[in-house]
């Protein structure tokens, strides 16, 4: 399965293409192994207007699924402590993303900042660099993936991977 793991934002928004298969044994599954095809993140510019910014997240979403053709998108829920104008921007950016998979036919699962966290460190209090060190653990990578916005999208993508039969909520 190819999954698109995306960490929403509207300044910074993190992608990762990881694709996922199950390791079989002696006609028993064994765990799953992972290849990350791509990572990186999306930044529009502060100067530009809030429409052409959502429409530069649209266009190059739109041009990462037509590339990429992942099996499912799997995006984290929004969370917000204290900025409304922030939330409803990243809110904005999040619905571009999902607008575009829903046009290509892809089906959607949104994970809870907390469901990440467990599914990729075990713990649902992990700071940002636990996240980052179980990603580059789980993934085999040489270095922890940055920005850490692309770290993100990476824990994104696997907690697809590891739970989405039991943990995700489609679209």
């Amino acid at each position: 399965m190819r999954i698109l793991g995306i960490d929403p934002g509207f300044a910074r928004m993190g992608w990762a293409i990881i694709d996922q298969r199950s390791k079989i044994k002696d006609q028993k599954q064994q765990g799953q192994e992972f290849k990350v095809q791509n990572y990186g993140c999306f930044v529009t510019d502060s100067k530009t207007e809030v429409s052409e910014r959502l429409v530069k997240i649209y266009e190059k979403i739109s041009k990462l699924i037509k590339k990429e053709k992942p099996d499912a998108l799997s995006i984290e829920e929004l969370f917000f402590n204290t900025n409304a104008k922030t939330a409803f921007l990243v809110g904005q950016a999040r619905g571009v993303v999902i607008l575009s998979a829903s046009q290509n036919r892809i089906p959607i699962f949104i994970y809870t900042p907390l469901q990440v966290k467990i599914a990729v460190t075990g713990y649902g209090r992990a700071e940002k660099q636990q996240v980052g060190k179980m990603v580059k653990t789980i993934l085999r990578l040489r270095e922890i993936p940055k920005p850490d916005d692309a770290a993100d999208a990476l824990a994104i993508a696997i907690t697809h991977a590891f739970s989405y039969k039991r943990l995700g909520t489609s679209v």
